[in-house]
């Protein structure tokens, strides 16, 4: 993982996005909040094990169903299965750790 403080490359509105091999964030504050940069680290295990490419297929496939389920933009995106397992996993520091293969699955 290649830690990145950059506002140009996190969306407004958002603290960080990863995108193998790189984590970005948007200033130092972010850089120091261990939940996310957990939680990032789990968007990259998923990628790594999507092959990179078809996760983010994948992430965007799942954003615009849910989209069309919810008819509202952040509860589509919190509903993605990638982000319910980040986000239910963010504050295990050990996640990684003991985390299955393609966990996500259980958070379709």
């Amino acid at each position: 993982m290649i830690l990145i403080i950059s506002k140009f490359w996190v969306p407004k509105g958002f603290s960080g996005i990863a995108i193998f091999p790189f984590v970005f964030v948007r200033d130092k504050f972010w850089a120091d909040k261990k939940s996310l940069v957990n939680h990032e680290k789990i968007h990259l295990r998923q990628q790594i094990e999507m092959l990179i490419i078809f996760f983010f297929i994948w992430y965007g496939l799942e954003f615009l169903i849910r989209l069309m389920q919810y008819k509202n933009f952040k509860t589509a995106y919190r509903n993605i299965s990638f982000e319910r397992e980040a986000y239910a996993n963010e504050q295990d520091i050990n996640y990684l750790e003991k985390r299955r293969l393609f966990s996500f699955f259980h958070y379709l």
